[in-house]
């Protein structure tokens, strides 16, 4: 069998994030998490679906991951035309799948328990199914798609964004997909018209109506897509809570350092005396956490400097991140990004409501009355700069110093301001005491 992973996506919705699949959690990229996770279920021939921003990447990834796991075997394959969507993608692979081999489509940035894996390998073995989807029981309304089944698991259709209250199952269609005629779905595919980006759906639509019978299969266990910025804070909890806790042997950890709750700090990390780190909290490699500094509930990645008296709290961080004297807070930071001294990320807004941000030109819910600040890569912060809840800032930008930050800015961006001073006399005659004023108090 072979696996197709979609990893084609330009990551519109979670802008100005770069690549989802090269975004670093625990020290692998998710991608990395991805693959291990099929891997560890047996699957272990993989088509891996790019496009032209992130092919070169994921042929080195490709590379160093067989390189360290012999049994797995990774073709890249290049998706040339992105607006075909899912469809595109799976059509991108037709020379490489035999004519008697099925295929299990995945998407790479929806991240399952390995449960959800070992569910779709055993309906593999039944030689009763056709196809096979894999079905999230959700308890609350999901603006995705859901599948109609009846009373043996057996989808009827596939409804798009039914709308609250009109769903036709608790089922909520995930990218896990079992094809086990894949020349049938090619043919269908081919064949799809759509004015929408639904080609897909429309292929399986119309095999369902031609009486190929596919099976719903549920699961109840973790599920999150990384669709919006917001959601990198979750998948890092989530890979944080399967990851083993420990603190190397190599980190320098000072005398007089308070750490609390679970916390893993990689080899080569440094905590200077005075720091403190309650977790769940995960420092990456050869980083430091300075004096007086405070981590908590936060993702530190490799190469940072939590400097003195600065707070991460609840917040994912990159790789090579320079902080003195800030406050990040309920942030997602990019890499190579250096902020000035007493720059700080605003997360909550004065009326306490849900903040909005900005997705595809459109203002957004994004469900949490804090949020703080959404970066790309790349980014130099002057000192003494505040950033408003709920601010992009893309790569490759400046941001002056002693400045609010009230709207997002675009990639390859200088923001800077005015500050005018006004000089006049001085026309008192004599500054007060400090004693006087201690008395006063």
């Amino acid at each position: 069998m072979k696996v197709l992973l979609l990893a084609a996506g330009r990551s519109q919705r979670v802008k100005p994030i770069a690549d989802k699949n090269f975004l670093r959690f625990c020290g692998k990229y998710l991608i990395h998490h991805q693959v291990e996770a099929l891997n560890k279920a047996g699957f272990n021939d993989i088509i891996l679906i790019g496009g032209a921003h992130n092919l070169k990447q994921l042929k080195t990834f490709a590379k160093d991951f067989q390189s360290h796991h012999k049994d797995c075997t990774i073709k890249v394959v290049e998706q040339k035309d992105l607006d075909a969507g899912m469809a595109g993608a799976v059509l991108s692979t037709k020379k490489q799948v035999k004519k008697d081999e099925p295929i299990l489509i995945v998407s790479s940035n929806d991240v399952v328990e390995q449960e959800a894996y070992k569910l779709i390998f055993d309906a593999a073995q039944n030689e009763y199914f056709e196809s096979c989807l894999l079905g999230k029981k959700v308890t609350e309304y999901f603006p995705g798609g859901y599948l109609e089944v009846d009373s043996q698991w057996q989808i009827k259709s596939i409804i798009e964004k039914p709308g609250k209250g009109k769903e036709p199952s608790d089922l909520v269609n995930l990218v896990l997909h079992l094809h086990k005629d894949s020349q049938r779905l090619f043919r269908y595919l081919e064949e799809a018209q759509s004015k929408k980006d639904d080609l897909y759906e429309v292929a399986l639509d119309k095999m369902m109506k031609s009486g190929v019978k596919m099976q719903a299969i549920p699961y109840e266990g973790y599920w999150q897509p990384i669709k919006y910025p917001w959601h990198v804070i979750e998948v890092a909890k989530h890979f944080f809570e399967l990851a083993p806790k420990h603190i190397a042997p190599s980190a320098i950890i000072g005398k007089r350092v308070t750490i609390s709750g679970e916390v893993f700090i990689e080899e080569g990390a440094k905590v200077f005396d005075g720091a403190t780190i309650i977790g769940p909290a995960y420092i990456g490699r050869n980083s430091v956490v300075a004096t007086n500094a405070l981590v908590r509930d936060s993702y530190v990645g490799e190469e940072c400097v939590i400097g003195f008296a600065s707070e991460v709290a609840r917040s994912f961080v990159g790789d090579h991140v320079w902080t003195h004297s800030n406050y990040i807070g309920d942030s997602i930071i990019g890499s190579n990004v250096s902020f000035g001294a007493g720059s700080v990320t605003g997360n909550l807004r004065f009326d306490e409501a849900n903040v909005n941000v900005n997705i595809k030109d459109e203002k957004m819910d994004s469900g949490t009355p804090k949020l703080g600040l959404i970066t790309g890569d790349n980014i130099r912060v002057g000192v003494n700069t505040s950033f408003m809840p709920g601010i992009k800032i893309g790569s490759d930008c400046l941001i002056g110093a002693g400045l609010v930050i009230n709207q997002d800015i675009p990639n390859k961006s200088f923001a800077r301001g005015q500050i005018n001073l006004e000089i006049s006399p001085n026309k008192m005659e004599k500054l007060p005491s400090r004693e006087n004023l201690k008395k006063k108090l």
